[in-house]
This record gives C-alpha cells, sequence and structure tokens, in this order.
C-alpha cells in the first residue's frame, strides 16, 4: 500500500483493503470490470464496514460524497470540513486527505472516477470547466432539498448501470457522470475575483505548494521563492487568511506526511526523520512531540 516515500497513493484496487475492516463482504459492492475507472454505492451500504478514522492518504482517482442524511468530517488537504445532509464534498486527484468520522445514520452515495472514463466513453471534455474539482477550490457544495430530483435520478442511474453492466461499456456511465457535474456546477457559489496578490490567493497557493513538495523544501524561504514573494509578505497573507504562521502550515504537513509514514510504511524511525526532514532522530521525536504531544514510537 504505502511506497515507503511519502503519505500512501491508493489506487482504486487496493483502496478497498485501507478502508474496510474486512474484504469478504466486498464483492457485491465492486464491479471488476468499472472498479478500476469508476464505483459508485450507497452509503448505507458500507457505512459500518469503514475503520473510521482513515489516516492520511492520497487517490489516484477523483472522489465524491453526497450526503442526503447524517453527517461526516473529512479533510482536504490542511484544511478539515465538517457537512451534513443535502451536501457533496469532491476530492480533485492525487489531493491528501483524512476522514476522520461518518454518522451512523448516514445515506446517500459515494463515488469515485479517472478522468480516462470520459475519453473511454467517447467524450472530449475537460474537468477544468468544473471548479469544485480543482486542488485549491472548496469541496463542499450544498444542492437543497427542493431541486435534488434531477441529481437524485442520476446517481440512481448511475448505480444501476455499475451494477449491471459487467463488460467495461463506459458510454453511457461517462455520459451520465458528465451530466450530474453539470447539474452539480449550478450550484457553485458566485465568486468575486481575488486580486493575484491577495492574502486569500497567496495563502492558497502556499497550501498547494506544500502538498505538492513537502519532500523538496522544508523551510519557508523555499516557498516563498517559489511563489515569487517575500518571505515576510508570504507570513503576512497567511496569518491574516488562517491565524497562523507560514511556518505553522509547513509544520501540519510535515506532521501528516509523518504520521502515514510511521504507520503506512516500513521505515525505521530514524529513517523517516532523514527523509522527511533531514533531522537526527532526537530531533525528529522532539520536534513531533511539540506538534501532538506523543512520541513517534508511541504514535507508531
Amino acid at each position: 500500500m504505502a511506497s515507503g516515500n511519502e503519505i500512501p497513493i491508493l489506487k482504486p484496487e487496493i483502496s478497498p483493503g485501507f478502508h474496510f475492516e474486512t474484504i469478504e463482504w466486498q464483492q457485491p459492492l465492486f464491479a471488476e470490470a468499472h472498479h478500476e475507472l469508476f464505483h459508485i454505492n450507497r452509503l448505507e451500504d458500507f457505512r459500518d464496514k469503514i475503520k473510521f478514522p482513515l489516516p492520511p492518504h492520497r487517490k489516484t482517482v477523483y472522489d465524491f460524497i453526497f450526503l442526503t442524511k447524517g453527517e461526516s468530517k473529512r479533510s482536504k488537504g490542511l484544511n478539515e470540513y465538517a457537512f451534513g445532509e443535502d451536501t457533496f464534498f469532491f476530492l480533485p486527484a492525487n489531493q491528501i486527505t483524512t476522514h476522520q468520522s461518518m454518522s451512523e445514520d448516514a445515506r446517500g452515495f459515494f463515488c469515485h472516477f479517472d478522468v480516462q472514463i470520459f475519453r473511454l466513453g467517447g467524450l472530449q471534455m475537460s474537468l477544468e470547466n468544473f471548479s469544485f474539482l480543482q486542488f485549491l477550490a472548496n469541496p463542499l457544495l450544498k444542492v437543497p432539498k427542493t431541486v435534488q430530483k434531477p441529481i437524485l435520478n442520476i446517481l440512481d442511474r448511475l448505480t444501476e448501470l455499475y451494477q449491471e453492466d459487467q463488460k467495461g461499456d463506459f458510454g453511457l456511465i461517462a455520459t451520465y457522470l458528465l451530466a450530474l457535474l453539470i447539474e452539480v456546477k449550478k450550484f457553485v457559489p458566485s465568486e468575486k475575483k481575488l486580486p493575484k496578490n491577495s492574502a486569500v490567493l497567496v495563502t492558497q497557493q502556499y497550501k498547494n505548494a506544500l502538498m505538492q513538495y513537502i519532500y523538496q523544501k522544508q523551510h519557508v524561504l523555499d516557498y516563498a521563492d517559489l511563489l515569487n514573494v517575500t518571505p515576510n509578505h508570504l507570513n503576512k497573507c497567511v496569518k491574516n487568511t488562517t491565524a497562523k504562521t507560514a511556518q505553522d502550515l509547513l509544520n501540519e504537513m510535515l506532521i501528516l506526511e509523518a504520521k502515514s509514514l510511521l504507520k503506512y510504511s516500513n521505515l525505521q524511525i530514524a529513517e523517516i526523520a532523514v527523509k522527511l526532514c533531514n533531522q537526527t532522530p532526537s530531533n525528529f521525536a522532539r520536534f513531533f512531540k511539540s506538534q501532538t504531544g506523543i512520541s513517534p514510537k508511541e504514535y507508531q
């Protein structure tokens, strides 16, 4: 599952073992012809089998949750979101996420898809047209109950197609999936364009850079250079937006990666200290404890 290099990157064929307590029950929910490129099921069919909280990980596919009932808590990058009924949570491919909880009464849908499904289905389109699928976007979209019928009809139809067609014919699935994204797009709040030097945008760019370059860059100065701003300006932007310093966010990302390596890689603590932070084991242990309250060994 983990390569020993970073937070686990989950391909669809191995993600069930990461998410579920056991694998024996899963077969009725996972259509082999589709699963690597597309999967959908109702939340109520698997909620009680997931081993929450799920630790930090990435996926090679896009995914979303649509809650029609209940509550959930999930992160996207460095941000944690609590959401309830009538809400979508969208996650782009290769984005760091954790899934802390989902209430026992949760109802709705979970879906993942590979962007290749549109090409295989004969559709020419770009996910850049859907802002809610981008790295820096707010992952939550609220859909009022009074206008959910078209969306629920599409989700029901996608579920039927996924369960019925074992031949890997992606034409209809891709078409319905695109229709769903277009329907959901109607509920994206209108956003004012932010000036390029705004604190919010600089902070978003910094968070995105942390997710991409945390193994290569462990100093705020490196990220300031990458974003073409001074370290002082970067720190002011981050503090005005998040009430945290730029170093605080960098430390949070280091801890996300460290926790995953401690639990899901075969690396020794000394190896993680060098690989992630280029530190001695004792310095890494002090850093980890200062951020989490426990030692790396205790967390492991």
